[in-house]
């Protein structure tokens, strides 16, 4: 979003004083909580809000969070306004990360799909349903990179690689924000990449703490998501909470000015993320809260989000002291100003909230749902042919496991304003679809497992607690399964067990699930696993005794509709991996873009007890349809540094059944200023082909494609070497031509 200069905006900060500055830097969540509420995390926070309204009260707030309901929203509006001396609304902000009341397959899920025009669809869904109630800014899209499968926000981002990374993350701006002109549409909303940067690559995986990641890997795989994002328009940016290479993101000046606006050219605003001002005084970075509110705001952070007693409220007496300008708040005050413009809040502060309710029950958002789920499940294993299923042929159908009737889980995590009478799960779903005269028996196999410790989180959502005997419900579940043609077994992780504050150190099935898998395996009736989760789960004696095995991740509302469409053939699986899935926990982190070292022969056999190689790579997912790749053709066998190469290859539909492939090309450099990855993602295509259809996909590898940044010489090379171009399925393709750039 680029901000131009307004003479609204700067006739109101003529006006302002250095409080009415400071106000509008401030955010604040807006709690509906019983009182006596507390939490491990944050204490009493009953009180708070009484804190707020005050706050609104007195002009000091510039921005609210956490409120979804229009009557509130618009109360909470009137408020405001009446209480700041210019009249100035307030900006409503909210997790609207895969759907407010329509709830979309989870982030990872979309990601899955390798296709933009899925993704900036269903986004455009969850935007208007949240500016139908007064929400204009989403803190979405999630844009870190994964590699390491025990941290659990993985599911809010779209994998390991910078390019899907990328394309991905600008398709939501797109879909959220709609096309990223100065003034935004009337159904979308401001997005907010986050967290800027590095979050992911957390020590450990465990959520909040530190990353330390070299300045190669910085500018090659975590920062380009980014920088696609704001390309796309993006007119926020929410900065990390932990410490980047020893400096907390919150406070470091590098990485919010030098990077995020000189290198970048970001002309949004930057909030925090909850808290993350205060924290740093927990890093022992400041020495107390005016220090904290200075040295962010001095760093580029314009808006503080905070559950109570802000840091930025100190300001006003950083002001009086000298050691902040009042041209530095200014220039933080002016981008909010030039946000809350963009949205149309100075003309039309109000929500309709007659309209809200008809646009949360447009049945067309459903829709949009289904077809997301669809098309982003993943199709892992399918040994003889068991799916898709023949509903004709069928009597009894067993439908096993704790998430199979589970309306919420079927939602997934980070998700507050959903309808669970409306959920479809996959036993409805399977019902359904089959009717009448097939018997879907239920057992639910296992009891849910809970966590060891409390959650912030809890207080909004209290976890379900486990039901049952382990040996009755296992017993059951065979009994049913011995009893039936198919068994489904739908298994993985609770949906609070994955996403914020939800990492985890072993990546086995929970609980005694894997116990229930063997045992219904142990049958003999065949057994389809259709997995529930939004990370790589430990699937080494699945992938060899199962015949069939379909990652659904967390469907959304419409979800059981999905998974039942896919196991019977209405629809062909099509998602591909964005990530990629290791044996097992050991292995992690893991991705593709490994670069070559010592003993290569030996790559695959790095650990003394188990391969080095992934259980599935990333890119992967069969279809129901099947797919041959001709011989990889270049355009030239050179070119200049500046130069383009054409590569094609004819791809042929070889079944008998329509199908979608995403076709994919891997570069590597042989030589050069730095080592370069053996399969670095380079382009792909979503080729829908008929049956027995051929089409031939080009791909286009020129100078941007090519260059990268070197640690060698500090800046982005472009090399004169030779490269190997490879195209296939997912990164182990073996379909190869080479080029040389001059």
């Amino acid at each position: 979003m680029t901000v131009a200069p307004s003479p609204r905006v700067e006739e109101l900060l003529a006006r302002m004083s250095v409080a009415d500055k400071v106000g509008q830097l401030i955010q604040y969540f807006s709690f509906s909580l019983p009182e006596g509420a507390t939490s491990d995390v944050v204490g009493d926070v009953a009180g708070q809000p009484r804190a707020v309204d005050a706050a609104l009260d007195a002009g000091g707030v510039g921005s609210l969070l956490f409120v979804t309901d229009p009557a509130r929203i618009n109360a909470l509006q009137r408020r405001a306004i009446a209480g700041n001396a210019h009249g100035i609304p307030v900006l409503f902000g909210f997790d609207v990360i895969h759907g407010l009341r329509t709830i979309l397959p989870v982030p990872i899920a979309m990601a899955a799909t390798w296709d933009a025009g899925i993704v900036e669809r269903a986004q455009a869904v969850a935007a208007a349903e949240a500016r139908a109630v007064g929400i204009r800014w989403t803190f979405a899209p999630m844009v870190d990179i994964a590699r390491d499968a025990r941290w659990g926000r993985m599911i809010e981002g779209a994998g390991e690689d910078p390019l899907l990374g990328g394309i991905v993350a600008a398709a939501q701006v797109r879909g959220f924000q709609g096309g990223g002109a100065d003034r935004i549409p009337a159904d979308r909303i401001l997005a907010g990449p986050k967290h800027f940067a590095g979050y992911g690559a957390a020590l450990g995986g465990r959520d909040y703490d530190q990353s330390e990641i070299s300045d190669q890997e910085l500018w090659n795989v975590y920062l380009p998501p980014f920088r696609a994002a704001i390309e796309a328009g993006a007119g926020n940016i929410m900065a990390a909470y932990m410490d980047l290479n020893g400096v907390p993101a919150s406070g470091n000046r590098w990485l919010l000015t030098d990077v995020l606006r000189d290198a970048f050219g970001f002309e949004g605003f930057v909030v925090s993320d909850a808290n993350s001002v205060k924290d740093l005084e927990t890093h022992h970075f400041a020495e107390g809260p005016t220090d904290a509110g200075v040295r962010a705001l001095q760093a580029g952070l314009d808006l503080e989000m905070a559950i109570a007693d802000p840091a930025f409220a100190h300001l006003v007496d950083a002001v009086e002291s000298g050691r902040v300008s009042e041209t530095e708040l200014d220039t933080s005050v002016r981008r909010l100003l030039a946000a809350k413009e963009a949205l149309g809040l100075f003309d039309d502060p109000y929500v309709d909230e007659e309209a809200a309710a008809r646009v949360l029950a447009d049945p067309a958002h459903r829709d949009v749902a289904r077809a997301t789920a669809a098309a982003s499940a993943v199709l892992l294993r399918n040994e003889g042919g068991v799916l898709p299923l023949d509903a004709s042929a069928l009597s009894q159908v067993a439908v096993i496991g704790p998430y199979a009737g589970s309306k919420r889980d079927t939602l997934g995590p980070w998700v507050f304003d959903y309808d669970l009478d409306e959920t479809v799960t996959i036993l409805d779903g399977v019902r359904a679809r089959l009717g009448t005269a097939v018997t879907v028996t239920h057992a639910a196999g296992v009891p849910r497992v809970t966590r060891e410790f409390p959650s912030l989180f809890d207080m909004f959502e209290p976890p379900v607690p486990p039901t049952g005997d382990p040996d009755e419900l296992i017993a059951g579940a065979v009994a049913a399964a011995s009893a039936a043609e198919v068994a489904i077994l739908v298994l993985g992780e609770n949906q609070e067990m994955i996403g914020e504050n939800a990492s985890r150190a072993s990546l086995e099935l929970p609980g005694a699930q894997q116990r229930l898998l063997e045992e219904v395996v142990a049958t003999g009736t065949p057994v389809v696993l259709v997995l529930m989760s939004g990370r790589p789960l430990d699937l080494r004696w699945a992938s060899e005794h199962v015949p069939a095995i379909l990652e659904v991740w967390y469907p959304g509302t419409r979800g059981g509709e999905a998974v039942a469409d896919l196991l019977v053939g209405d629809a062909t699986p099509r998602g591909r991996l964005p990530f990629t899935w290791p044996r097992s926990v050991g292995q992690v982190p893991m991705h593709h873009a490994v670069t070559r070292s010592h003993d290569p022969q030996k790559q695959g056999q790095r650990y003394w007890d188990e391969q080095s190689t992934p259980l599935y790579p990333f890119g992967f997912g069969l279809s129901y349809a099947t797919f041959s790749y001709g011989e990889v053709a270049v355009s030239t066998p050179e070119c200049d540094r500046d130069g383009r190469i054409e590569v094609t290859v004819e791809l042929t539909n070889t079944s008998a059944i329509d199908g979608v492939e995403v076709a994919q090309l891997y570069l590597h450099q042989r030589s050069g200023t730095s080592s370069r990855p053996l399969r670095k993602l380079t382009a792909f295509r979503v080729v829908e082909l008929a049956a027995g259809a051929t089409e031939r996909v080009a791909f286009t590898v020129g100078p941007d494609q090519r260059r990268y940044w070197s640690a060698a010489t500090r800046d982005w090379t472009l090399d004169a070497a030779e490269f190997e171009v490879y195209v296939g399925p997912d990164a182990t393709a073996e379909r190869s031509a080479t080029f040389r750039v001059r």
